[in-house]
């Protein structure tokens, strides 16, 4: 079975982005994928902060990068970029920690000003971390996850076609290069 790994980027874990995080992972999971998360706020504040590569929060989150086929990487935009704390995990991952993986950015920004944050800001640093096929990418606007009535998140019809598109060519990539043996 063919494994995915979301690297969670928001430093609150009650976020609407964990909507669209949701969203992806069961329908992944229906295609039969094996899906972890890493919520990198909480992952321990100081082993981020000094680099504590052999943090063991740290070595074990690495790993599931290590044994992951795909890798989703997801943020909200702070200052027409990803934010700080997922920057302080990307740094702590192996030099060529992303080679031979499918990669999956998932943005969700106030407006569509910051739309190619994903691609001036995130797809450098993928890319220095051997990350070579990097999907197009989705980015939400805040109006397209909205809390209901009774309290849950909707994800806007527009915004679930453009992720259903997304996860496909996710999900068939990843098969096609696990069934060809493409490893990092």
């Amino acid at each position: 079975m063919a494994k995915i790994v979301v690297i969670n980027g928001t430093p609150s874990l009650v976020s609407r982005i964990n909507a669209v995080i949701e969203y992806a992972e069961a329908d992944l999971v229906r295609r039969g994928f094996e899906v972890d998360r890493i919520n990198v706020a909480e992952l321990p504040a100081e082993d981020l902060i000094h680099t504590k590569f052999e943090s063991e929060a740290i070595v074990k989150a690495n790993g599931l990068v290590a044994e992951a086929d795909a890798v989703i990487v997801v943020s909200p935009v702070y200052k027409a970029s990803y934010t700080g704390v997922l920057k302080t995990f990307l740094d702590l991952v192996p030099q060529k920690g992303l080679a031979g993986k499918v990669v999956l950015p998932l943005f969700m920004g106030g407006s569509l000003a910051h739309l190619l944050s994903i691609d001036y800001a995130l797809k450098p640093v993928l890319s220095v971390l051997g990350a070579r096929y990097i999907l197009g990418g989705v980015y939400a606007v805040d109006s397209q996850v909205v809390r209901n009535d009774q309290g849950q998140v909707d994800v806007a019809e527009e915004l679930q076609l453009r992720l259903n598109a997304a996860l496909e060519e996710l999900a068939e990539e990843t098969e096609h290069r696990v069934a060809r043996g493409v490893k990092a």
